[in-house]
């Protein structure tokens, strides 16, 4: 039997047409790739996490040499967010990435570990994070992890 999997999100071209608080959180997040640590791939990514009070975490992706030493800038926010916030639910996250041409064309996409990360913070609050996805050609937002990681591995998954 085959099945198929489908995700829905909206799709913007220009960051005028986001909700204004979507539109800050992206331009804080552009603001903090540029001082990304990323002297081996030159991709610089920012994140901007808003909590449930409106408090706003950054983060952006720490490189080092020995590989993976590295930390992505998602996780980098989630878990200053988590560890320093264990009471407040991560509400929206933003993310974008720059290059020595700019802003990135498409938009960028969180690697596997970071959608983890995310799954496990949204289970934490029982509740689903939106997700501004940053790029020069266009902007995505997701509601919730589901929509990038559909087939994943929740807490639930240890009981078998």
């Amino acid at each position: 039997m085959q099945k198929e999997l489908r995700i829905t999100f909206e799709e913007f071209h220009d960051i005028a047409e986001l909700k204004e608080e979507w539109q800050v959180l992206l331009r804080t997040a552009r603001t903090i790739s540029g001082k990304a640590w990323s002297p081996y791939s030159g991709f610089c990514v920012g994140a901007a996490v808003r909590l449930a009070d409106g408090t706003v975490i950054t983060g952006n992706n720490q490189e080092n040499a020995a590989y993976p030493s590295g930390l992505c800038a998602e996780r980098t926010a989630l878990f200053y967010a988590n560890a320093n916030f264990p009471e407040l639910a991560v509400e929206t996250i933003a993310i974008s990435a720059q290059n020595k041409k700019g802003l990135v064309s498409e938009p960028v996409k969180p690697c596997g570990s970071c959608r983890q990360v995310m799954l496990e913070t949204e289970t934490r609050f029982n509740q689903p994070i939106t997700i501004v996805l940053d790029g020069k050609n266009s902007i995505y937002v997701l509601k919730g992890i589901d929509t990038l990681l559909p087939l994943n591995f929740k807490p639930e998954s240890l009981k078998g």
